[in-house]
């Protein structure tokens, strides 16, 4: 009679916990995979984008972006930051000089399709 009782036990406290882990493994799946996927896919575009540009444009893009890199680095126009005495560097400075030299980054470009895709 007691083996039977442990046996019930053992059941019922396996099935609570395998059903309990259940939603945690689709949590993880969900958090996990979905965001591995994404972060993929955001790759892809970004890779067709600078790949579909012409090689004037390629060199172009280098030359702009070597410009506004030295731009947003220098000390002057950095960012200050908690923990950092000398700032860091201006991402804004830099995406909006990239954009004003006629080379908009990736992440500029795909802002600006955005707002299209939202006014129409």
């Amino acid at each position: 009679m007691q083996i039977r009782t442990v046996k019930l036990r053992l059941f019922i406290l396996t099935s609570i916990a395998i059903f309990l882990s259940s939603c945690s493994i689709s949590d993880w799946y969900n958090g996990y995979y979905v965001e591995r996927y994404a972060i993929k896919e955001a790759q892809k575009d970004r890779e067709k984008y600078y790949n579909s540009e012409s090689p004037e444009m390629q060199e172009r893009r280098k030359q702009n972006q070597t410009y506004c890199l030295d731009l947003a680095n220098k000390p002057e126009n950095r960012v200050a930051r908690a923990g950092y005495p000398n700032g860091v560097w201006n991402q804004g400075m830099f995406e909006n000089c990239m954009e004003d030299r006629g080379t908009p980054t990736y992440e500029t470009w795909a802002g600006m399709q955005k707002k299209n895709v939202m006014k129409s």
